[in-house]
């Protein structure tokens, strides 16, 4: 489905390509991308990839893959050997991940896993959610005489945030569940309690939404609701959150459909 003038690598048999789908919207594949999808014929895919890309791969066996909080997970160590076996039987293996692979996506453990265990493999870099739906929302992650730079973190872990308050954006990847004890943390690290937060789900999706608080405002805040189905959240905080209200007025956000069903499968264990 490329253009005749782009000549693809070659996909070969018996080796993987770890993936990036980027955060939602069919049409941030990159062109990498989508050659995978074409030439796969096995899918390992996160839960956060959404149908219209798995659509992309008709010819392909889809298998989930997920690791959304508070719902089913595949263990790690059994998608490495997923994807080790499956390369020893001489398939094209796609391991399909939301966003980029290498960005709080686990793809440098599957990598060193099929370098070990001598399996070829590509990476194909993906847009992180952390550009792509910032940059859907209207919030430019860096802008002269505002912001000069950018922390990107997990916000699991709410105890490594005492590093980095000091960043003029801080973006906060899976940071829902802990809106309130994140925000207190950070003003207890010297952030500014009048610091400007969004709160972003289901990031470039047609569903999108965009929330803006403050940081004194979040503290003693409940989780940002998160259902299963729904995308993690996204917290940005920094003052270029508030070039939102002069952009996003203008800004054309509709992404690109895809009108296709398919069937998966999970992987047991």
């Amino acid at each position: 489905m490329l253009p005749p003038a782009l000549v693809p690598p070659a996909f070969d048999a018996g080796s993987v390509w770890l993936v990036g789908a980027g955060p939602g919207d069919p049409g941030l594949l990159t062109l990498h991308a989508l050659h995978a999808l074409t030439w796969a014929e096995i899918i390992l895919h996160d839960a956060l990839v959404p149908e219209e890309i798995l659509s992309l791969a008709p010819q392909a066996r889809l298998e989930a893959a997920g690791k959304r909080a508070g719902g089913q997970r595949t263990p790690q160590l059994r998608i490495n050997q997923r994807l080790i076996a499956l390369a020893r039987q001489g398939r094209r293996v796609v391991r399909l991940k939301g966003g980029d692979p290498l960005i709080f996506g686990r793809g440098g453990e599957e990598a060193l896993a099929l370098a070990a265990a001598g399996i070829p493999f590509r990476i194909v870099p993906g847009i992180s959610a952390g550009i792509g739906g910032t940059t859907a929302s209207g919030i430019p992650l860096t802008h002269r005489g505002v912001a000069r730079s950018v922390t990107f973190a997990t916000g699991h872990d709410v105890a490594d945030l005492a590093r980095v308050p000091l960043s003029d954006v801080l973006v906060l990847y899976m940071a829902g569940r802990n809106l309130g004890t994140i925000a207190a943390r950070l003003m207890q690290a010297g952030r500014d309690p009048a610091d400007a937060v969004a709160l972003i789900q289901d990031a470039t999706r047609p569903e999108q939404t965009v929330r803006i608080t403050t940081l004194a405002d979040a503290v003693g805040a409940d989780a940002v609701d998160q259902p299963a189905s729904r995308a993690p959240v996204l917290i940005v905080i920094g003052p270029v959150v508030a070039l939102r209200d002069h952009l996003s007025a203008w800004q054309q956000t509709a992404p690109m459909t895809i009108v296709n069903d398919r069937q998966q499968v999970r992987i047991a264990g």
